[in-house]
Protein backbone atom coordinates (compact mmCIF):
# COMPACT_ATOMS: atom_id res chain seq x y z
CA UNK A 1 0.00 0.00 0.00
CA UNK A 2 1.19 3.54 -0.70
CA UNK A 3 1.74 5.89 2.21
CA UNK A 4 -1.57 7.75 1.83
CA UNK A 5 -3.64 4.56 1.66
CA UNK A 6 -1.77 3.07 4.61
CA UNK A 7 -2.30 6.19 6.71
CA UNK A 8 -5.97 6.26 5.70
CA UNK A 9 -6.29 2.62 6.78
CA UNK A 10 -4.79 3.47 10.17
CA UNK A 11 -7.25 6.35 10.49
CA UNK A 12 -10.11 4.05 9.48
CA UNK A 13 -9.11 1.62 12.23
CA UNK A 14 -8.98 4.50 14.71
CA UNK A 15 -12.51 5.53 13.72
CA UNK A 16 -11.45 8.80 12.10
CA UNK A 17 -13.11 10.32 9.04
CA UNK A 18 -11.01 9.88 5.90
CA UNK A 19 -13.31 11.83 3.56
CA UNK A 20 -14.37 8.94 1.33
CA UNK A 21 -15.62 5.37 1.46
CA UNK A 22 -12.65 3.14 0.61
CA UNK A 23 -12.64 0.19 -1.79
CA UNK A 24 -10.15 -2.63 -1.30
CA UNK A 25 -9.53 -6.20 -2.48
CA UNK A 26 -7.31 -9.06 -1.37
CA UNK A 27 -5.38 -10.00 -4.51
CA UNK A 28 -3.01 -12.90 -5.04
CA UNK A 29 -2.47 -15.90 -7.32
CA UNK A 30 -6.13 -16.84 -7.92
CA UNK A 31 -6.70 -13.53 -9.76
CA UNK A 32 -3.44 -11.83 -10.79
CA UNK A 33 -1.94 -14.30 -13.32
CA UNK A 34 -5.09 -14.67 -15.43
CA UNK A 35 -5.83 -10.96 -15.30
CA UNK A 36 -2.24 -10.17 -16.32
CA UNK A 37 -2.18 -12.84 -19.05
CA UNK A 38 0.38 -15.33 -17.75
CA UNK A 39 0.24 -18.87 -16.38
CA UNK A 40 0.28 -19.60 -12.68
CA UNK A 41 3.73 -21.15 -12.89
CA UNK A 42 5.09 -18.04 -14.64
CA UNK A 43 3.68 -15.95 -11.83
CA UNK A 44 5.23 -18.10 -9.11
CA UNK A 45 8.57 -18.72 -10.84
CA UNK A 46 9.41 -15.29 -12.24
CA UNK A 47 10.25 -12.27 -10.11
CA UNK A 48 9.80 -10.10 -13.19
CA UNK A 49 6.26 -11.34 -13.91
CA UNK A 50 5.35 -11.15 -10.23
CA UNK A 51 6.53 -7.55 -9.89
CA UNK A 52 5.13 -6.26 -13.18
CA UNK A 53 1.72 -7.85 -12.64
CA UNK A 54 1.41 -6.30 -9.17
CA UNK A 55 2.56 -2.93 -10.47
CA UNK A 56 0.02 -3.08 -13.28
CA UNK A 57 -2.80 -3.71 -10.82
CA UNK A 58 -1.96 -0.77 -8.55
CA UNK A 59 -1.45 1.56 -11.51
CA UNK A 60 -4.60 0.43 -13.35
CA UNK A 61 -6.76 0.99 -10.26
CA UNK A 62 -4.96 3.71 -8.29
CA UNK A 63 -7.91 4.38 -5.97
CA UNK A 64 -8.22 0.77 -4.80
CA UNK A 65 -6.48 -0.55 -1.71
CA UNK A 66 -4.96 -3.86 -2.84
CA UNK A 67 -4.22 -5.94 0.23
CA UNK A 68 -1.87 -7.02 1.58
CA UNK A 69 0.11 -5.41 -1.25
CA UNK A 70 2.91 -7.13 -3.20
CA UNK A 71 2.09 -10.45 -1.56
CA UNK A 72 5.04 -12.80 -1.91
CA UNK A 73 3.21 -16.12 -1.88
CA UNK A 74 3.08 -19.58 -3.37
CA UNK A 75 -0.58 -20.34 -2.96
CA UNK A 76 -1.44 -22.76 -0.19
CA UNK A 77 2.02 -24.34 -0.39
CA UNK A 78 4.02 -21.71 1.47
CA UNK A 79 3.65 -22.75 5.12
CA UNK A 80 3.03 -26.52 4.64
CA UNK A 81 6.24 -26.71 2.60
CA UNK A 82 8.23 -25.77 5.72
CA UNK A 83 6.94 -28.94 7.38
CA UNK A 84 7.95 -31.09 4.40
CA UNK A 85 4.69 -31.27 2.42
CA UNK A 86 4.91 -32.39 -1.21
CA UNK A 87 3.90 -29.53 -3.53
CA UNK A 88 1.98 -29.94 -6.79
CA UNK A 89 2.37 -27.16 -9.39
CA UNK A 90 -0.07 -26.65 -12.25
CA UNK A 91 -0.18 -24.17 -15.14
CA UNK A 92 -3.89 -23.41 -15.04
CA UNK A 93 -4.83 -24.23 -11.45
CA UNK A 94 -3.54 -23.23 -8.07
CA UNK A 95 -0.76 -25.28 -6.48
CA UNK A 96 -1.61 -27.50 -3.58
CA UNK A 97 0.22 -29.29 -0.79
CA UNK A 98 -0.39 -32.99 -0.18
CA UNK A 99 -1.01 -34.18 3.35
CA UNK A 100 1.87 -35.89 5.11
CA UNK A 101 0.22 -37.14 8.31
CA UNK A 102 -2.04 -40.20 8.40
CA UNK A 103 -3.19 -39.65 11.97
CA UNK A 104 -2.74 -37.31 14.91
CA UNK A 105 -0.24 -39.75 16.42
CA UNK A 106 2.17 -38.95 13.57
CA UNK A 107 2.71 -35.35 14.68
CA UNK A 108 5.73 -36.47 16.69
CA UNK A 109 7.50 -37.16 13.39
CA UNK A 110 7.10 -33.57 12.20
CA UNK A 111 10.12 -31.30 12.42
CA UNK A 112 9.74 -27.86 13.97
CA UNK A 113 10.58 -25.70 10.96
CA UNK A 114 13.39 -23.19 10.87
CA UNK A 115 11.68 -20.14 9.35
CA UNK A 116 14.97 -18.87 7.94
CA UNK A 117 15.78 -21.97 5.90
CA UNK A 118 12.88 -24.39 5.45
CA UNK A 119 10.53 -24.97 2.53
CA UNK A 120 9.50 -21.99 0.46
CA UNK A 121 9.95 -19.47 3.27
CA UNK A 122 13.42 -18.28 2.12
CA UNK A 123 11.98 -17.73 -1.37
CA UNK A 124 9.19 -15.55 0.05
CA UNK A 125 11.77 -13.36 1.78
CA UNK A 126 14.18 -13.31 -1.15
CA UNK A 127 11.48 -12.18 -3.61
CA UNK A 128 10.63 -9.23 -1.41
CA UNK A 129 14.27 -8.29 -0.83
CA UNK A 130 15.05 -8.48 -4.57
CA UNK A 131 12.11 -6.21 -5.41
CA UNK A 132 12.00 -3.95 -2.37
CA UNK A 133 13.60 -0.96 -4.10
CA UNK A 134 11.21 -1.20 -7.06
CA UNK A 135 8.28 -1.40 -4.65
CA UNK A 136 9.53 1.70 -2.84
CA UNK A 137 10.04 3.58 -6.12
CA UNK A 138 6.39 2.87 -6.92
CA UNK A 139 5.44 4.68 -3.70
CA UNK A 140 4.63 1.56 -1.72
CA UNK A 141 6.15 -0.37 1.16
CA UNK A 142 6.09 -3.87 2.62
CA UNK A 143 3.42 -3.45 5.28
CA UNK A 144 2.26 -6.90 6.37
CA UNK A 145 3.68 -10.07 7.84
CA UNK A 146 1.49 -12.72 6.23
CA UNK A 147 0.68 -16.30 7.13
CA UNK A 148 -1.97 -18.98 6.92
CA UNK A 149 -3.52 -19.72 10.28
CA UNK A 150 -2.79 -22.76 12.48
CA UNK A 151 -5.97 -24.69 11.74
CA UNK A 152 -5.55 -24.04 8.02
CA UNK A 153 -1.97 -25.32 8.06
CA UNK A 154 -2.98 -28.33 10.15
CA UNK A 155 -5.69 -29.21 7.62
CA UNK A 156 -3.12 -29.30 4.83
CA UNK A 157 -0.69 -31.42 6.78
CA UNK A 158 -3.33 -33.89 7.93
CA UNK A 159 -6.29 -33.47 5.59
CA UNK A 160 -9.32 -31.42 6.56
CA UNK A 161 -11.55 -34.35 7.55
CA UNK A 162 -8.83 -36.11 9.54
CA UNK A 163 -7.87 -32.95 11.37
CA UNK A 164 -11.44 -31.97 12.29
CA UNK A 165 -12.11 -35.50 13.51
CA UNK A 166 -8.99 -35.37 15.66
CA UNK A 167 -10.30 -32.25 17.42
CA UNK A 168 -13.18 -34.38 18.69
CA UNK A 169 -11.44 -37.72 19.17
CA UNK A 170 -7.99 -36.62 20.31
CA UNK A 171 -8.35 -33.18 21.93
CA UNK A 172 -5.08 -33.22 23.90
CA UNK A 173 -2.96 -34.26 20.92
CA UNK A 174 -4.79 -31.79 18.67
CA UNK A 175 -4.15 -28.97 21.08
CA UNK A 176 -0.45 -29.82 21.18
CA UNK A 177 -0.43 -29.93 17.36
CA UNK A 178 -2.04 -26.48 17.11
CA UNK A 179 0.35 -25.08 19.70
CA UNK A 180 3.34 -26.33 17.68
CA UNK A 181 2.03 -24.72 14.53
CA UNK A 182 1.19 -21.53 16.42
CA UNK A 183 4.78 -21.26 17.63
CA UNK A 184 5.96 -21.73 14.05
CA UNK A 185 3.63 -18.96 12.88
CA UNK A 186 4.83 -16.56 15.58
CA UNK A 187 8.45 -17.27 14.62
CA UNK A 188 7.58 -16.70 10.95
CA UNK A 189 5.87 -13.38 11.64
CA UNK A 190 8.78 -12.18 13.78
CA UNK A 191 11.27 -13.13 11.09
CA UNK A 192 9.33 -11.23 8.43
CA UNK A 193 9.37 -8.17 10.69
CA UNK A 194 13.10 -8.64 11.28
CA UNK A 195 13.72 -8.68 7.53
CA UNK A 196 11.39 -5.76 6.78
CA UNK A 197 11.11 -3.17 9.57
CA UNK A 198 8.42 -1.34 7.55
CA UNK A 199 5.98 -4.11 8.54
CA UNK A 200 3.29 -2.75 10.87
CA UNK A 201 0.50 -5.21 10.13
CA UNK A 202 -0.27 -8.91 10.54
CA UNK A 203 -2.47 -10.68 8.00
CA UNK A 204 -3.70 -14.19 8.87
CA UNK A 205 -5.88 -16.36 6.63
CA UNK A 206 -7.73 -19.31 8.12
CA UNK A 207 -11.05 -20.66 6.82
CA UNK A 208 -10.99 -23.82 8.94
CA UNK A 209 -11.82 -21.82 12.07
CA UNK A 210 -15.29 -21.43 10.56
CA UNK A 211 -15.87 -25.19 10.73
CA UNK A 212 -15.65 -25.63 14.49
CA UNK A 213 -18.24 -25.03 17.21
CA UNK A 214 -18.04 -22.45 19.96
CA UNK A 215 -16.52 -24.84 22.49
CA UNK A 216 -13.71 -25.82 20.11
CA UNK A 217 -13.29 -22.18 19.13
CA UNK A 218 -12.69 -21.06 22.70
CA UNK A 219 -10.47 -24.05 23.41
CA UNK A 220 -8.26 -24.03 20.31
CA UNK A 221 -8.73 -20.88 18.27
CA UNK A 222 -8.82 -17.95 20.69
CA UNK A 223 -5.58 -18.76 22.63
CA UNK A 224 -3.70 -19.47 19.41
CA UNK A 225 -4.82 -16.38 17.52
CA UNK A 226 -4.33 -14.10 20.49
CA UNK A 227 -0.73 -15.25 20.64
CA UNK A 228 -0.27 -14.84 16.88
CA UNK A 229 -1.76 -11.34 16.73
CA UNK A 230 0.40 -10.32 19.69
CA UNK A 231 3.65 -11.76 18.30
CA UNK A 232 4.81 -8.32 17.10
CA UNK A 233 3.61 -4.80 17.77
CA UNK A 234 1.14 -4.34 14.88
CA UNK A 235 -1.25 -1.48 14.20
CA UNK A 236 -3.28 -3.57 11.75
CA UNK A 237 -4.33 -7.05 12.85
CA UNK A 238 -6.20 -8.41 9.87
CA UNK A 239 -8.06 -11.75 9.80
CA UNK A 240 -9.54 -13.42 6.72
CA UNK A 241 -12.14 -16.15 7.23
CA UNK A 242 -14.69 -16.47 4.44
CA UNK A 243 -16.26 -19.69 5.68
CA UNK A 244 -18.88 -19.53 8.45
CA UNK A 245 -17.88 -16.51 10.50
CA UNK A 246 -20.54 -15.81 13.13
CA UNK A 247 -18.58 -17.41 15.97
CA UNK A 248 -15.38 -15.77 14.74
CA UNK A 249 -16.99 -12.33 14.64
CA UNK A 250 -18.19 -12.76 18.20
CA UNK A 251 -14.66 -13.30 19.54
CA UNK A 252 -12.54 -10.90 17.44
CA UNK A 253 -11.71 -8.71 20.41
CA UNK A 254 -10.48 -11.72 22.41
CA UNK A 255 -8.34 -12.73 19.42
CA UNK A 256 -6.79 -9.23 19.26
CA UNK A 257 -8.18 -8.64 15.75
CA UNK A 258 -9.12 -5.16 14.52
CA UNK A 259 -9.90 -5.88 10.85
CA UNK A 260 -12.05 -8.73 9.51
CA UNK A 261 -12.79 -10.07 6.01
CA UNK A 262 -15.69 -12.51 6.11
CA UNK A 263 -18.17 -14.49 4.01
CA UNK A 264 -20.67 -12.72 1.76
CA UNK A 265 -23.32 -15.03 3.24
CA UNK A 266 -23.34 -12.94 6.42
CA UNK A 267 -25.08 -9.53 6.21
CA UNK A 268 -22.91 -6.57 7.14
CA UNK A 269 -25.21 -5.52 9.98
CA UNK A 270 -25.14 -8.97 11.57
CA UNK A 271 -21.35 -9.07 11.59
CA UNK A 272 -21.20 -5.52 12.96
CA UNK A 273 -23.50 -6.45 15.84
CA UNK A 274 -21.32 -9.45 16.69
CA UNK A 275 -17.93 -7.82 16.13
CA UNK A 276 -18.71 -4.53 17.83
CA UNK A 277 -18.04 -1.00 16.57
CA UNK A 278 -14.23 -1.03 16.91
CA UNK A 279 -13.43 -3.58 14.18
CA UNK A 280 -12.96 -2.61 10.52
CA UNK A 281 -15.20 -4.83 8.40
CA UNK A 282 -14.06 -5.75 4.89
CA UNK A 283 -16.78 -7.00 2.53
CA UNK A 284 -19.24 -7.96 1.35
CA UNK A 285 -20.55 -8.90 -2.11
CA UNK A 286 -20.35 -12.46 -3.52
CA UNK A 287 -16.88 -12.88 -5.06
CA UNK A 288 -17.54 -15.66 -7.56
CA UNK A 289 -21.21 -15.42 -8.56
CA UNK A 290 -21.34 -11.62 -8.76
CA UNK A 291 -17.84 -10.14 -8.94
CA UNK A 292 -16.50 -12.74 -11.37
CA UNK A 293 -19.58 -14.04 -13.18
CA UNK A 294 -21.97 -11.10 -12.93
CA UNK A 295 -22.43 -8.09 -15.18
CA UNK A 296 -21.33 -4.58 -14.16
CA UNK A 297 -24.96 -3.76 -13.40
CA UNK A 298 -25.28 -6.81 -11.16
CA UNK A 299 -22.12 -5.74 -9.34
CA UNK A 300 -23.62 -2.31 -8.70
CA UNK A 301 -26.85 -3.84 -7.40
CA UNK A 302 -24.92 -6.13 -5.04
CA UNK A 303 -22.85 -3.24 -3.72
CA UNK A 304 -26.01 -1.26 -3.03
CA UNK A 305 -27.53 -4.23 -1.22
CA UNK A 306 -24.46 -4.61 1.00
CA UNK A 307 -24.39 -0.89 1.77
CA UNK A 308 -28.06 -0.94 2.73
CA UNK A 309 -27.48 -3.82 5.15
CA UNK A 310 -25.82 -1.46 7.61
CA UNK A 311 -26.68 2.11 8.58
CA UNK A 312 -23.29 3.21 9.93
CA UNK A 313 -20.60 3.11 7.23
CA UNK A 314 -17.70 4.03 9.49
CA UNK A 315 -14.90 1.49 9.84
CA UNK A 316 -15.88 -0.33 6.62
CA UNK A 317 -13.63 -1.24 3.68
CA UNK A 318 -15.93 -2.15 0.79
CA UNK A 319 -14.87 -5.35 -0.91
CA UNK A 320 -15.95 -8.88 -1.73
CA UNK A 321 -16.68 -11.48 0.91
CA UNK A 322 -13.32 -13.19 0.49
CA UNK A 323 -10.34 -12.76 -1.81
CA UNK A 324 -10.52 -11.66 -5.43
CA UNK A 325 -11.49 -14.78 -7.41
CA UNK A 326 -10.28 -15.72 -10.90
CA UNK A 327 -11.72 -14.02 -14.00
CA UNK A 328 -12.85 -10.74 -12.44
CA UNK A 329 -12.88 -8.17 -15.24
CA UNK A 330 -11.74 -4.56 -15.27
CA UNK A 331 -15.33 -3.57 -16.05
CA UNK A 332 -16.67 -5.23 -12.91
CA UNK A 333 -13.98 -3.70 -10.72
CA UNK A 334 -14.75 -0.28 -12.16
CA UNK A 335 -18.48 -0.87 -11.62
CA UNK A 336 -17.75 -1.69 -7.96
CA UNK A 337 -15.74 1.52 -7.52
CA UNK A 338 -18.46 3.61 -9.17
CA UNK A 339 -21.21 2.04 -7.06
CA UNK A 340 -19.42 2.95 -3.85
CA UNK A 341 -18.75 6.49 -5.06
CA UNK A 342 -22.35 7.01 -6.18
CA UNK A 343 -23.96 5.78 -2.99
CA UNK A 344 -25.65 8.63 -1.08
CA UNK A 345 -23.40 9.86 1.69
Amino acid sequence: MNNKSWNDLLDLIDGKKIGYQPVGFIIDSPWIPGWYGITNIQFFASDEHWLKSNLKAINFFPDVWFLPGFWSEYGMCTEPSAFGARMIWLDKNLPHAEKILKSIEDISTLPQPDVKTDGLLPFVISRLKENQECIKKAGHDIRFAITRGPLNIASFLMGTTGFLMSLMMNPDESKAFIERITQFICDWIKYQKECFPTIEGIFVLDDIIGFVGEHEFTEYVIPSFKKIFSSIDANVRFLHNDSMGLITAKFLKEMNVNMFNFSFEHPMGVIRDLAGPEVVLMGNIPPRDVMAKGTPEQVKVAVGKAMNEISDHSRILWSVGGGMPPDVSNENIQAFIEAVREYPK
